[in-house]
C-alpha cells in the first residue's frame, strides 16, 4: 500500500511549481524586452544618423550657394554650451559661487551642458574668470556620455553601463537609449532639461600638458584659458577625457 503524501507537502510542491513557472515567464519576458529594446535602439541610432547627415548636407549646400552668389553664409547661433570649471574656490565672489552652483559646477574640472539663452549668456559672462566654455560638437557630446557618463537615480551616481539606466531615469519623457539621450542634448530638444538633470556633472581630469599658471587667469582671446573659446572647447575636452 502506497504511503499517502501529507497535504502540507503537496501544497509546498504546488507553490514551488507556481513560483518556478512565474520566474520562467518573467525571464522569457525580460529576454523579449531586451531584444526589442536593442532593435529600437539600433533604429533610433540610424534615424538620428540620417538626420545629422541631412543637417550637415544642408549647411554645406547653403555655404556653396552663398559663395556662388558672392555672399557669406552665417550659421544659426549655437544653442548648446559645455562649461568646464578651471579654478577652485579661493577668491570666488558670492555671486559667482551661486551661479556655479546653479550650473552644478561644485568642483574643479567639473563639466556640464547648458542651454544658451539671454539669461544663461549673462550668467556665463559673470563667471568667465573661473570657467571656460564653448560649443561642443556631436562627437564631443558622444564621447562625454559614453566615456564619462553617469546618471542620477534616486539621488545616486550610477554609471551608464547600459540603456536600462537611461530608461529608468528618463524613460517617462521618451528617452530610452544612449542615442536618444545624445540627440536630446545635442539638438537641445523639448526634454533637454530632464535629460541634462539626469546626467551627473562630468568629472574630467587635468588636461594633458596642463594649464599654464601664467595664462590660466587670462581670457582665451588674450592667450589664456578662461572664458569663451568657441569650438576650441572640443580640443580641450579631448585632452581632459
Amino acid at each position: 500500500m502506497a504511503l499517502k503524501v501529507p497535504e502540507s507537502v503537496l501544497k509546498k510542491q504546488a507553490t514551488q511549481a507556481k513560483i518556478a513557472e512565474q520566474a520562467k515567464q518573467a525571464s522569457y519576458e525580460a529576454r523579449q524586452k531586451k531584444r526589442q529594446d536593442k532593435k529600437d535602439a539600433i533604429a533610433a541610432a540610424e534615424k538620428y544618423s540620417a538626420e545629422y547627415k541631412a543637417t550637415e548636407d544642408a549647411a554645406i549646400a547653403n555655404r556653396r550657394q552663398a559663395k556662388a552668389q558672392g555672399g557669406f553664409y552665417v550659421p544659426s547661433m549655437p544653442k548648446l554650451a559645455l562649461i568646464i570649471r578651471i579654478r577652485g574656490t579661493i577668491g570666488v565672489s558670492p555671486k559667482a559661487k551661486k551661479i556655479m552652483q546653479l550650473f552644478r559646477l561644485r568642483q574643479i574640472h567639473n563639466a556640464t551642458f547648458v542651454k544658451l539663452n539671454e539669461s544663461t549668456i549673462r550668467m556665463l559672462r559673470l563667471i568667465e574668470p573661473y570657467v571656460t566654455y564653448g560649443y561642443p560638437s556631436r562627437s564631443t557630446v558622444e564621447k562625454l556620455i559614453y566615456k564619462r557618463g553617469f546618471g542620477k537615480l534616486n539621488k545616486q551616481r550610477i554609471p551608464i553601463a547600459d540603456n536600462s539606466v537611461i530608461e529608468e531615469g528618463v524613460g517617462s519623457v521618451g528617452i530610452k537609449c544612449c542615442a536618444d539621450l545624445i540627440h536630446e542634448i545635442y539638438t537641445v530638444g523639448p526634454n533637454f532639461k530632464e535629460a541634462n538633470n539626469f546626467l551627473w556633472p562630468f568629472k574630467l581630469t587635468s588636461p594633458r600638458g596642463g594649464f599654464s599658471n601664467k595664462t590660466k587667469l587670462v581670457h582665451f582671446l588674450e592667450g589664456g584659458e578662461a572664458g569663451n573659446r568657441g569650438e576650441e572647447i572640443n580640443k580641450l575636452v579631448k585632452r581632459m577625457i
